[in-house]
């Protein structure tokens, strides 16, 4: 039987939004346009030039130009941000249209809200877009670990990050050098802070945490690192002990409590995600019966995310989405979170000492009385001239606050130069 032809709604006209309306209209190479018909798009800017034939599309900046059409069914909202998105996409479920969206952090910060709002309008709100770009993780999450209890999630769902650090460890560039090539490439924002600082990846993952433990996580409560201060010595060094440097994103369940992480950490080279370069994205799920499977591929740019975007609004086509909704079990559960102080882990320390005898005992002594066992020390740099020299010290694994607690003492000592370095290594 013949689809009958869908009448849309646009959000936003940036990369994303230009990206999908180039596809659906693009005759040539695709043929959606038989299926689907843009009929209004909804800009900030009217003035701003367009590289588009709108033919029969309405431009407006008006939210009541989609809101007030009977004959729009479905709205695809792609500006980004908490506000004013939160409200166009509330506006449109009530108003009795299906929302398809790509925004990590409205669904992040309020999904819940928006699903309610779904589910008393009887409409449906999907999200494939907002983790993953191109990675089908939403719809597995909701669809494939049914018969699974999921004990944890592990990730690099950052391409901007794995970017820069992927660079960083090939070429020994710095941070900020790679950060300017990207911007020029498009894969970092002007403003690159969501990304660098890991917001981005917070935002992700709280909404994979969602989907796979039915958890309402609040953002400020996820342990939140950047790759900031990660300096081109630590790639080095990690790479002649055997690790690549990745931020990781996790969620792990232990005695019926969560524990959510994202921060940089050193990966065994022979682990897969120790492998994941570039704009890549991997996304390691534990089920009971499963163990770990791993998912990847491009995580981000405009064709992979207008690829789940589509995908979404075929679903809906096809009627497939509400009997995929009452599976979810989003949001339905409470799960207390664990602190970060309480995470377990080996650790990675770099710092340079005054090149004389006794310091490395001291040193030691410090983290013997804090409980804390040395794996291995690396002398690296010595500068003859300051007589100062540069130890890599590999610890067994050590409770968070303990370690902290240690630092603070290492830094007293009256031999340290400079403290230069902490990092976790991932446990596999």
């Amino acid at each position: 039987m013949e689809k009958k032809k869908l009448n849309i709604g646009l959000i936003g006209l940036g990369v994303i939004g230009s990206k999908i309306f180039e596809i659906i209209t693009d005759l040539e190479s695709h043929n959606y346009s038989k299926l689907i018909n843009v009929k209004t798009i909804v800009v900030k800017d009217l003035s701003k030039k367009r590289n588009f034939i709108f033919n029969k599309t309405k431009i407006s900046s008006n939210i009541n130009d989609i809101l007030d059409d009977e004959e729009i069914d479905l709205v695809v909202e792609v500006v980004g941000g908490e506000s004013p998105a939160f409200d166009y996409i509330s506006k449109c479920l009530k108003s009795g249209k299906d929302v398809v969206t790509a925004n990590k952090e409205v669904m992040a910060k309020r999904g819940l809200e928006l699903l309610a709002i779904a589910k008393n309008s009887s409409t449906q709100l999907r999200f494939e877009a907002s983790v993953g770009g191109g990675i089908p993780i939403i719809s597995s999450l909701k669809n494939d670990f049914s018969s699974n209890k999921i004990d944890g999630i592990r990730a690099i769902i950052n391409g901007t990050t794995n970017y820069i650090l992927t660079r960083m460890s090939n070429e020994g560039l710095s941070f900020r050098e790679i950060l300017n090539d990207a911007q020029k490439l498009g894969y970092a924002e002007t403003d690159p802070t969501n990304d660098v600082e890991g917001f981005d990846s917070t935002y992700k993952l709280a909404i994979l945490t969602n989907l796979a433990f039915g958890a309402k996580v609040e953002i400020k409560k996820i342990y939140r690192e950047g790759i900031t201060n990660i300096k081109n010595k630590e790639f080095k060094y990690a790479n002649e002990l055997g690790f690549s440097i990745k931020l990781i994103s996790s969620v792990k369940k232990i005695n019926n409590k969560l524990l959510l992480r994202v921060h940089p950490a050193l990966i065994p080279i022979e682990i897969p995600m120790a492998n994941v370069n570039s704009v890549l994205n991997m996304i390691e799920v534990h089920g009971n019966l499963t163990g770990p499977l791993w998912f990847q591929g491009a995580g981000a740019g405009p064709d992979t995310t207008s690829s789940a975007l589509l995908n979404d609004i075929f679903r809906i086509m096809d009627g497939i989405s509400k009997s995929e909704e009452n599976k979810t079990k989003i949001f339905e559960e409470k799960f207390s979170l664990i602190n970060m102080d309480y995470h377990n882990s080996k650790y990675y320390l770099r710092i340079t000492i005054k090149d004389k005898a006794g310091v490395l005992a001291r040193l030691s002594k410090i983290l013997g009385d804090n409980g804390i066992s040395i794996h291995t020390v690396l002398q690296k740099d010595t500068n003859i001239e300051l007589k100062n020299a540069e130890l890599v010290v590999m610890t067994h694994k050590a409770q968070e606050k303990i370690m902290l607690e240690a630092i603070k003492k290492i830094k007293k000592l009256e031999d340290l130069v400079t403290f230069d370095s902490l990092l976790r290594v991932e446990e596999y």
